[in-house]
């Protein structure tokens, strides 16, 4: 099985560059309609649904807590505060270089460490593994598919290969 590192951060990496770069077709998009950016940023699909704004934040966090929980990277606290575009903007830069800066060598061997992830309702306990793969990955790709789906929503020119990226 592939390392924890190799599975999860560059693609991390990979995503979030697509997310960057789909938001900048927002901002693009928002400029030539006259559109405010705070438009895009309030977005839902539906009344309880998180925001632009909220989805890439947790966008976000699914990627540095795999870095910090399993990778042994010292977390460091992101207040979620984020109030203009550009200010999403480097909350997704920020993410990168957390990213970056993740050791492949913090991942050895935490196959099975534990991982708690802490929530309203409660602890759920997982293995490093199980985290990674059951959980944070698709957590990522969820809110990172949020992200893409309330742009296109909106009207931004965006598809699939934004959302993929370039492929190599």
């Amino acid at each position: 099985m592939p390392a924890l590192y190799d599975v999860s951060i560059p693609t991390f990496i990979r995503g979030l560059k697509n997310l960057s770069s789909m938001l900048e077709k927002g901002k693009a998009y928002a400029a030539e309609q006259g559109m405010d950016l705070s438009e895009l940023l309030d977005a839902r699909l539906i009344e309880d649904m998180a925001s632009l704004t909220k989805q890439v934040q947790m966008t976000t966090d699914t990627a540095k807590f795999v870095a910090v929980r399993v990778g042994q990277v010292e977390n460091q606290p992101w207040a979620d505060d984020e109030a203009s575009y550009d200010d999403v903007q480097a909350r997704v830069a920020k993410a990168i270089s957390f990213l970056i800066a993740a050791s492949p060598e913090g991942f050895e061997g935490r196959e099975d460490a534990r991982v708690v992830l802490t929530t309203p309702s409660g602890d759920i306990p997982f293995t490093g593994s199980v985290y990674v793969h059951g959980f944070a990955i698709p957590n990522f790709f969820f809110h990172l598919s949020m992200a893409y789906a309330l742009l296109r929503m909106k009207g931004v020119p965006v598809g699939k290969l934004d959302f993929l990226g370039a492929i190599r």
